[in-house]
């Protein structure tokens, strides 16, 4: 229970409660309120009732959902793990999530069979994943190990304050070779597996650098300042720049690319502050071993750099000690 303070009066509710990092991210307070599990007093609420001095809220957890998810001993690339945090390298072909006809062999399996017990505090179909990557896209990706640690990076996510690096292979090169896409994104209107840039859609912005280039393929880093599903997928795509192998946006560009099996899209390193600690933090996921191995034979076609300073070193399969990258550093090459 919490009594609200003069100092909190004019609140909305599911802001309160969002702040005090114990319910989970916002979506879940909200989810809660609409269960009708939060009670102020005896009124009525909804997630933007305004809250007053004095006011009493009571919120009941939703009982927890059948565990749906089994544990599988499936490998993973640890890069930093504390009591409020992993960090890890997934691996391009894992899911991230399971869902209706893949409950099993996901990153939740994984998360299963590594903690053993499920947190109490933790959706066990969900655990604490804060963000997601596609299933071909590989790359560093945070799991937050309480509800607390999970509302805490949800917030730093929602306010932009979390900073992410991808690398990706795209077919041409961009100009300007630095630049800003700036482009609503929503849902196809046709193909609902895919999405579009749409009048109407939500805003998206992916600010990007092109790093290396040969005469048909560049090697690109992406920056996402929001999050929308495929965000770097699409607005490549839609400056005649897809990534290379991409099955849903590259369509009828040059046999989908010898280079590599998959969209050649890694999630480089991520900066953001540490849930509990509050210490600014980046972590970097080396290179994938397909990734490095199509940017070893474009550099054996003459890929030619354009900023040497930023490019990628041959050797980009070396590990990483777990923890090794927990201090904030200097911006680091992609390895």
């Amino acid at each position: 229970m919490w009594t609200v303070g003069a100092a909190e009066a004019g609140a909305r509710l599911d802001h309160f409660l969002t702040e005090r990092q114990v319910l989970g991210t916002r979506s879940q307070v909200r989810r809660l309120i609409a269960a009708g599990r939060v009670r102020v007093g005896d009124r009525a609420v909804k997630p933007g009732t305004t809250l007053r001095a004095g006011d009493e809220i009571v919120a009941d957890p939703l009982p927890l959902p059948e565990i749906r998810a089994v544990a599988a001993p499936i490998d993973l690339d640890v890069l930093f793990e504390d009591a409020s945090l992993l960090a890890i390298n997934k691996p391009p072909g894992l899911v991230v999530h399971p869902a209706p006809g893949h409950w099993q062999g996901t990153l939740v399996s994984a998360l299963l069979h590594r903690w053993q017990a499920v947190p109490t505090d933790l959706d066990p179909d969900r655990l604490g994943i804060v963000h997601r990557l596609d299933k071909d896209t590989s790359g560093i990706l945070l799991i937050a190990r309480t509800s607390a640690a999970l509302a805490n990076l949800g917030d730093q996510f929602r306010r932009r304050e979390i900073k992410k690096d991808y690398l990706a292979l795209v077919w041409g090169a961009p100009r300007p070779s630095r630049g800003v896409i700036d482009r609503p994104i929503g849902r196809h209107p046709v193909e609902r597996k895919k999405m579009a840039v749409r009048a109407r859609g939500r805003v998206a912005t992916t600010r990007y650098e092109v790093l290396e280039q040969s005469g048909r393929v560049a090697l690109v880093r992406a920056n996402p300042e929001t999050g929308r599903t495929h965000q770097i997928r699409v607005h490549l795509a839609s400056i005649g720049h897809p990534v290379v192998s991409d099955l849903l946006y590259a369509r009828g560009h040059p046999g989908q690319s010898d280079l590599i099996p998959r969209q050649a899209l890694h999630a480089e390193a991520i900066d953001f502050r540490h849930p509990t600690s509050g210490e600014r933090m980046r972590l970097a996921a080396p290179l994938p071993t397909d990734f490095a191995a199509a940017l070893a034979a474009l550099r054996g076609t003459s890929l030619t750099s354009q900023m040497p300073s930023h490019s990628v070193p041959p050797d980009s399969t070396t590990r990483r000690r777990s923890g090794s990258t927990s201090r904030p550093s200097r911006r680091r090459s992609p390895a």
